[in-house]
């Protein structure tokens, strides 16, 4: 019987670097530049509603507001039960993919009146406030 040589490379030793990745590091500190020619950016105070800081409509905006915090309020919930995603689709009657779209924050899969379906069944109460915006 014959054997032939084996084909896999050898193995690298533990705690040696590879040469791409000390290039990448020698590319990345040459492309930053010394940190004095840095520029400060200006940072400026948002509003309440960071949908209308991203420029949505109005109304849009408000909508958004309402389902993120709603959703976040769901989240946490899924959370504090220590639930997978499986065990949460379960008691909320839903499927495992649209837990999952809740928990990534998918605001355009879910409206108002479901999410509020949602932390009904998890016998949270949903309370609404309106009140006039300073002009």
């Amino acid at each position: 019987m014959c054997s032939m040589p084996s084909r896999r490379k050898p193995k690298r030793q533990p705690g040696t670097t590879s040469p791409l990745a000390s290039n990448a590091t020698k590319r990345r500190n040459a492309l930053a530049g010394p940190h004095d020619q840095r520029q400060s950016t200006p940072v400026m105070r948002g509003s309440d509603n960071v949908f209308e800081d991203l420029g949505f409509e109005t109304e849009e905006a408000a909508n958004l507001k309402v389902r993120a915090d709603l959703m976040l309020d769901l989240r946490r919930y899924i959370h504090e039960q220590g639930w997978t995603q499986a065990e949460a689709a379960t008691f909320f009657g839903e499927t495992q993919p649209r837990i999952s779209n809740l928990l990534k924050g998918e605001i355009s899969r879910f409206s108002i009146d479901k999410l509020i379906n949602l932390l009904a069944r998890a016998g949270l109460e949903v309370q609404v406030e309106t009140k006039l915006k300073a002009a």
